[in-house]
């Protein structure tokens, strides 16, 4: 058992003992029946194994059978299961032993029919039985039992006989495969068990005689078939015969086919001969240069474009090899490619060089090396094919230069310096020894040059800071703008932190000086940020990140300075990134809350509404600032899911409040927005969403964005503001006094309120200048028809200060803290707004027609 797998053997050899205890079980039941029960079981045996021997092919439908199937299932109906088993055992040993030569294959298959039959016979036995039993014996019950247990014991033995060579190839067993078996085979088998039964009755009705007449009568029809079947054999022999006549009669059409090809291939070594000294005379006239040179690269003939290339002579060039004439860093592709094709490795092959010229210019070109071979020679050559590339190389280079260089100033640009940087930690990591530095560097005021000169004074500017900041470094230095007012700087090869140190310090020195832009002297300063590669960085991103937190870290401390990196920094930025992985989980899995801070009517002291604001409580760390939690949550793009919070949360929080009492109907929330909020195309969207889902009535929600982002957004806002004061909503500017918004624009926009920064009412005094602010924004508000809030009101006497100025509504510590959800239903009960309020925007239309 060679290839079987040691499942395939168990398997094997189960069945054959399983067979083989059958088998002895089944010979001892037949030889304890009488004489002329043995005698009918040796019979119906020997008929069986006689008609194995003779099989019927079923003509075009590549299958056999045999009659021993019939005798086989009239000794099980005669004389029982073990005669049965015996029977189909000997029928299929020696049907296998024909079929096979493997002791496996006659073995196994005989042992497990037996088995198959054993089995499937008792079941035959004990169905007929209870057919009897109750009277249901019927002659055609007897048929179709017996059919349908010729059909179970077909599938039983071939889903038996088939599972080695499963279990070989470690497949399952599928009912699909007994689809193969169920067809003419299983048919034929039915139609033999029938003919069996048949013979059965006939002999119970009609005694044994009748077998005498009917085995010579199914003898007959079975020779029968046999002759037709091998006739059927010749027929289908004659024509394979013919088919071989043909098969042979298109090889002699191919052999023919072969020979005109042979022909016309010696007739095309013929041309290619006149073809190839064609190319001798059509040499000299190539536009392109062009060398015949021997296998040791020596020229051989040379035509004048080459000559023409070269910038030499004939008597130059000749004799010469072509190696001479090129730059030396190029010889080894060059030679690689001369040798390649010398040796047969490739018929041709493609390389570019630089070439010398006795004047001295720069020449690539574009060497292609192939095989040549003459017919009136034995000798054979390399021809060489040289064409002029010069303009494309300087036009390659100067693209790459553009990718790898800013257009403005020249310096490396930022993908640039990531390699020599990544250069630079690998060199670091192998060899040691040779420690670097990378400055960040971010001009301070640049925002403000641009947005009072212009880009084409910004872009001079930072022309001319580039060329003072290159003026300060050393000659390994490396100097990129990585963008904007972002300036990075490579320091290598540094004795010691203090020499960057020492770089940093030059540079701030450096721009102190003023730079002349055009009529105009600009004095910029800026903020430095620095890291070391003792750091132990392993990725360019990190390095500049660092540098980057650095910078800021500058800018913190007052600006016109430098910062190092250090443990403690890097400690921050870990922590950062922890709380931006928490926050964005918190905002997944709804781990942030709101809490509602209340604006009241100054002049009533009536509830207004309230600030929807966010909060966080951490599960480790506890409740985390907004002041923390809301920039993390903008420079990492978070900002649109928390505002998108926020809003739902508020509109069906209030939405609940109203629905308490309708004294509480026109209370309104407020929320506020980022600048990626206002950048967001499908924030409006959100609003709507939010204020269908709620059932809340737009009007009732107030969107509030800081004055700063509505400057420096004002196209994207006035568009986002336009959309949302169409949906219905309420809009305010909040922290208003603190931008540079023009009375134009804030004429136009479409708001409703002006929310007066904090830190004018924090600082409210008597005839303090916050006063004189506060007033003239309440004096702007009235005549421009916006209601004002004051938020941050701490004390009484600033209560009563805005209430004297005509301050409509007001928020702070003194009136109320911001409260979770549960002191504002406490608040509430306690608390009956008037029901005839009117929500803001009805507000500050009454009050325009006052002023007016």
């Amino acid at each position: 058992m060679p290839d079987y797998n040691t499942k395939a053997a168990v398997f094997w050899w189960v069945a054959f003992a399983v067979g083989c205890a059958v088998g002895a079980h089944s010979l001892a039941t037949v030889w304890a029946m009488t004489a002329s029960a043995k005698f009918g079981v040796t019979v119906g045996v020997a008929l069986a194994m006689a008609a194995a021997f003779v099989s019927i092919s079923i003509p075009r439908a590549g299958l056999k059978f045999s009659a021993g199937d019939v005798f086989i299932c009239l000794v099980l109906l005669q004389f029982g299961p073990e005669a049965g088993a015996l029977a189909a055992g000997v029928e299929a040993f020696a049907t296998s032993w024909r079929s096979s030569t493997r002791w496996t294959s006659r073995l196994g298959s005989a042992a497990m029919v037996t088995a198959s039959m054993w089995l499937c016979g008792h079941g035959l036995h004990s169905l007929l039985g209870y057919l009897a039993s109750h009277h249901m014996g019927s002659s055609l019950g007897t048929i179709v039992a017996t059919a349908w247990f010729s059909l179970l014991n077909l599938g039983v033995s071939a889903t038996l006989m088939g599972q080695p060579a499963r279990l070989k190839r470690n497949q399952r067993f599928k009912l699909s495969d007994l689809a193969g078996v169920m067809g003419w085979v299983g048919g034929i088998n039915a139609v033999e068990a029938v003919i069996a039964a048949l013979f059965f009755l006939a002999q119970d009705m009609l005694g044994a005689s009748v077998l005498l007449a009917i085995v010579p009568l199914v003898g007959l029809v079975l020779s029968t078939l046999y002759f037709f079947g091998r006739q059927q054999s010749a027929e289908e022999a004659k024509r394979t015969a013919e088919t071989n006549a043909l098969e042979r009669e298109t090889q002699l059409v191919a052999i023919q086919a072969r020979q005109r090809e042979a022909d016309l291939a010696a007739q095309h070594m013929q041309d290619l001969a006149i073809s190839e000294r064609r190319f001798h005379s059509a040499f000299t006239h190539a536009s392109i240069g062009m060398a015949l040179v021997s296998y040791d690269a020596r020229v051989r003939q040379a035509n004048p474009a080459l000559l023409t290339l070269l910038g030499r002579d004939e008597d130059e060039v000749l004799g010469r090899p072509f190696t001479d004439f090129v730059v030396g860093v190029h010889l080894k592709p060059l030679a690689a490619v001369l040798a390649e094709v010398a040796r047969g490795d490739s018929r041709s092959s493609v390389v570019e060089v630089q070439c010398h010229r006795p004047d001295h210019a720069d020449v690539w070109a574009s060497v292609s090396c192939g095989y040549f071979s003459e017919p009136d020679s034995s000798e054979h050559s390399l021809i060489l094919q040289v064409q002029d590339v010069s303009a494309r190389r300087r036009a390659e280079l100067e693209l790459h230069h553009r990718a790898f260089h800013d257009k403005l100033t020249g310096l490396p640009n930022r993908e640039r310096f990531f390699d020599r940087l990544a250069e630079s930690i690998e060199r670091d990591r192998v060899t040691g020894g040779r420690p670097f530095a990378v400055l960040f560097l971010d001009f301070d005021r640049f925002k403000l040059i641009n947005d009072s000169k212009g880009h084409s004074v910004g872009d001079e500017f930072l022309l001319q800071a580039s060329r003072r900041l290159a003026s300060c470094l050393r000659e390994d230095d490396l100097l990129a703008r990585l963008g904007g007012d972002e300036f990075a700087i490579l320091a290598q090869g540094l004795r010691a932190d203090a020499n960057a140190i020492d770089l940093a310090e030059r540079l701030l020195e450096a721009l102190r000086l003023p730079l002349q832009v055009g009529s105009m002297e600009i004095t910029a300063t800026a903020s430095i940020g620095i890291t070391f590669s003792s750091m132990g960085y392993t990725r360019p991103e990190d390095v500049l990140r660092d540098a980057d937190t650095a910078m800021y870290r500058a800018k913190a401390e007052g600006k016109a300075r430098y910062a190092l990196f250090d443990v403690r920094l890097h400690t921050e930025v870990a922590n950062r990134v922890r709380l931006e992985a928490d926050l964005r989980s918190a905002l997944a899995e709804d781990g942030l809350s709101v809490a509602y801070q209340p604006l009241y009517e100054l002049s009533s002291g009536q509830l207004e509404g309230f600030e929807a604001l966010a909060r966080w409580v951490h599960p480790e760390l506890g409740p985390i600032s907004p002041a923390t939690f809301i920039p993390i949550a903008e420079e990492s793009g978070l900002i649109t899911q928390l505002t998108r919070f926020v809003v739902k949360s508020a509109c069906h929080q209030l939405k609940r409040w109203q629905l308490q009492d309708p004294a509480y109907e026109d209370l309104s929330v407020h929320v506020n927005i980022a600048a990626r909020d206002v950048a967001d195309d499908e924030f409006v969207a959100r609003v709507r969403d939010a204020l269908v889902q709620s059932d809340l009535t737009p009007r009732h929600l107030v969107i509030e964005l800081t004055e700063n982002i509505l400057m420096a957004q004002l196209s994207a806002a006035m568009g986002r503001l336009t959309e949302l004061r169409d949906l219905g909503v309420g809009l305010s500017v909040d922290d208003f006094g603190t931008g540079y918004s023009s009375l134009s624009h804030l004429a136009v926009l479409p708001i409703d309120s002006l929310k007066i920064d904090m830190s004018f009412v924090r600082h409210l005094r008597e005839g303090s200048k916050e006063a004189a602010v506060i007033q003239a924004i309440v004096l702007l508000g009235k005549s421009l028809g916006k209601y004002v809030i004051a938020e941050g009101v701490e004390t009484q006497e600033q209560l009563d200060q805005l209430r004297e100025m005509g301050c409509h509504i007001g928020q702070g510590y003194f009136l109320s803290r911001p409260l979770p959800i549960e002191a504002v239903d406490a608040l509430l009960r306690g608390t009956r707004p008037r029901p005839t309020q009117a929500p803001l925007q009805q507000r500050a239309a009454r009050s325009l027609a006052l002023v007016h």
